[in-house]
């Protein structure tokens, strides 16, 4: 007759012990450290969501949208029309995407993700990431963060833009190339520019690292930020990736600058 492998029943015992600890921990944890909404920090029943009036207040985007920029339609006019201002001059990038408009009640959430270390954001964002850019992830390559310059990033101790994209990537199962692009100066504040003035600002403000150019040759590139607005960022980057050898970026971000009457 064989006897049980004692090793397997202590295996089996610590399995179970630590299945029975985890809620323990779970409550212990929520009691010393509440989980807080991800817009307005009010105290909710789950780490990582919204309550409800933040969700209610949120606008997030999907079709009818242009093909090319993602800007909102209020009607279908089918899915491959364009908005007027890729129709006049068609974006670098091939597509963007984005998963709500940029307003009153996103912005509070991205600004306490961004400069308020609510970095417990990145995994919910990283899912309504896959939602919408569910057309793009399965043409990528590579995702590839929009990057800080270094002072910058000294600062601010964390790259959202890279925080967004790994998030990403442990729910899309795409590969990320997290310095791959390179802030070769560090840019003014784009906050009050004009579209104009923000090109001329970011005019050959990126580049690809010489050592990392080999692995973006002949590849689709899926570009990370956390807000589209004028789209100049998201052109200089997708211009110095192609100037690389991509093969094509298309642009994701969690928020968009969306004009009125979209």
């Amino acid at each position: 007759m064989a006897h049980p492998d004692p090793s397997i029943n202590g295996a089996a015992a610590k399995n179970a012990l630590a299945t029975a600890a985890r809620p323990l921990g779970r409550f212990v944890l929520d009691a010393l450290l509440p989980p807080q909404c991800l817009g307005c920090g009010v105290i909710i029943d789950e780490p990582g969501v919204l309550c409800s009036a933040c969700w209610q207040g949120m606008r997030f985007l999907g079709p009818p949208q242009c093909a090319a920029c993602g800007a909102p339609f209020e009607f279908d006019v089918g899915p491959d029309a364009l908005c007027g201002s890729c129709a006049r001059e068609p974006p670098v990038f091939a597509r963007a995407r984005a998963a709500f408009a940029y307003d009153e009640t996103s912005r509070r959430l991205i600004l306490a993700f961004k400069h308020g270390d609510r970095t417990d954001s990145a995994p919910a964002f990283g899912a309504w990431l896959v939602r919408a850019g569910a057309r793009l992830i399965p043409d990528a390559d590579l995702i590839v963060p929009v990057p800080l310059h270094w002072t910058r990033l000294f600062w601010r101790r964390y790259n959202q833009a890279a925080l967004l994209a790994h998030a990403l990537a442990d729910v899309a199962g795409v590969a990320v190339a997290p310095n791959l692009l390179v802030r070769t100066r560090r840019t003014p504040s784009q906050g009050k520019l004009s579209p104009a003035a923000r090109q001329r600002n970011l005019a050959g403000a990126f580049a690809v690292r010489r050592s990392a150019k080999a692995q973006i040759a002949g590849r689709r590139a899926l570009l990370i930020d956390d807000v589209l607005t004028t789209g100049a960022t998201a052109a200089a980057c997708a211009k110095a990736l192609l100037a690389a050898g991509a093969r094509a970026v298309d642009v994701l971000t969690l928020a968009r600058v969306v004009r009125t009457g979209s």
